[in-house]
C-alpha cells in the first residue's frame, strides 16, 4: 500500500488518510467493486441486494475516507474515475478470492445469463454491447435462431432473455420494445447501372428488377415479399437465384454480385457508406419492424439478468 514521507504525509497514490487501505471498510470496497463493475449505482445495488441510496451512501464514505473522487455521477450510470481503475486493480483478487472462501459466489460461480435472438442481430448489435460486461463478471450464454422456436425455448426455461422480431402472444412473458430495423432494397453498383440505377425503380417500379437474380433468406421470401406489398403494392412472383438462412450471408453474396436483396439497413449500413452497396430505393415510407426484448419470468433472481438487460435497453438508444 502506500507509504509515508519524513513528515507523515501520506504519498501521492491516494492510499493514505485514517491509515491507509488497511482501515477501509470491507463492505465499502465490495460496493465500490460492484458499481465499478456494472457502471452504475442502480445495477450495484441490485446485485449486491441494497437499497440505491445505501450504494451511493457507502460510495460517499469511501470517497471521503480516500478523499478521492471515484465516480463521475452521469445521467444514466457512473464513469470510474482514474483512481477508481488503481483501486480496483488492487483490490479485485483479494476481494474475489474472499468472496469465494465466504460462499458468496465471486466471479467464477457466476450464474450465466442465457441471452438468444436472430443471429445476425445478436452478432452485430447485441453482442457488441455487452461485451463490456464479461470483464465485469457476467457470465453469457448465447443461442440463436428464430423467433417462435426461441419462445417456446424461453417458456420451457432455457433462456432468460430473448431479442423476438414479434411481441409474444398473451401476458406470460413480459416483452418491450427494443430497436426498430429499416429494410431497404440493395445492390452492387454494376447491377445498378445494367438496370438503369435508381432513376429506373422510380419509374417502372420492380418491373426494372426483370432479370437480375435474387438474394434471399428462404424460398418463403418473408422480407422481401414484405418489402414488396409495403412498398410496391404488389405480390412477389420471381423466385429466388440463391437462398441462404443467414443474412450476413445474403449480404456478402450481393456484395460479391449474386444479384439484389432486401436487408435490415443496420446490416448493411457500412457497405452503403463504402459504395460496395448501393440503395435502389428510398421510399418515404420504408418497411420497419420492431423488436421486442423479452425476460422470461423468474429469471429476475440472477441479479446480472437484470443488469443485461437494462444495459441492453440503454444501448438501444442509440441503434
Amino acid at each position: 500500500m502506500g507509504h509515508r514521507d519524513a513528515d507523515g504525509d501520506a504519498d501521492a497514490n491516494g492510499w493514505g488518510g485514517a491509515g491507509g487501505a488497511a482501515s477501509l471498510d470491507l463492505n465499502q470496497l465490495r460496493t465500490f467493486l460492484a458499481v465499478y463493475r456494472s457502471g452504475s449505482f442502480t445495477a450495484a445495488a441490485r446485485l449486491l441486494g441494497l437499497s440505491q441510496p445505501t450504494v451511493t451512501a457507502q460510495i460517499r464514505s469511501l470517497e471521503r475516507r480516500l478523499d478521492r473522487e471515484l465516480f463521475e455521477r452521469l445521467p444514466r450510470g457512473a464513469a470510474p474515475a482514474p483512481f477508481a481503475d488503481e483501486l480496483a486493480s488492487r483490490i479485485v483478487e483479494p476481494l474475489d478470492a474472499l468472496a469465494e472462501v465466504a460462499g458468496h459466489g465471486g466471479d467464477s460461480s457466476a450464474e450465466p445469463v442465457h441471452v438468444a435472438g436472430p443471429a445476425e442481430f445478436l452478432s452485430h448489435c447485441v453482442l457488441p454491447r455487452v461485451a463490456p460486461l464479461v470483464e465485469k463478471g457476467v457470465v453469457l450464454r448465447v443461442a440463436t435462431g428464430l423467433t417462435d422456436d426461441l419462445l417456446e425455448e424461453m417458456r420451457a426455461g432455457r433462456h432468460d432473455l430473448l431479442i423476438a422480431t414479434a411481441r409474444p402472444r398473451g401476458r406470460a412473458l413480459a416483452a418491450v420494445p427494443l430497436a426498430d430495423e429499416e429494410f431497404v432494397l440493395v445492390t452492387t453498383a454494376a447491377w445498378a447501372e445494367r438496370i438503369g440505377g435508381p432513376a429506373r425503380i422510380a419509374a417502372d417500379g420492380p418491373a426494372a428488377l426483370h432479370g437480375v437474380p435474387l438474394v434471399a433468406y428462404g424460398e418463403d421470401l418473408p422480407i422481401v415479399r414484405r418489402y414488396w406489398r409495403h412498398v410496391f403494392g404488389k405480390r412477389l412472383v420471381c423466385k429466388p437465384a440463391v437462398t441462404m438462412p443467414d443474412l450476413r450471408a445474403v449480404k456478402a453474396a450481393v456484395v460479391g454480385g449474386a444479384g439484389f436483396s432486401v436487408l435490415p439497413r443496420y446490416l448493411c449500413v457500412d457497405e452503403l457508406a463504402s459504395g460496395a452497396l448501393l440503395l435502389l430505393n428510398d421510399p418515404d415510407d420504408p418497411p420497419i419492424n420492431t423488436g421486442y426484448l423479452v425476460q422470461r419470468p423468474g429469471s429476475s433472481d440472477n441479479p446480472h439478468v437484470a443488469l443485461v438487460r437494462d444495459h441492453l435497453l440503454e444501448s438501444a438508444r442509440g441503434w
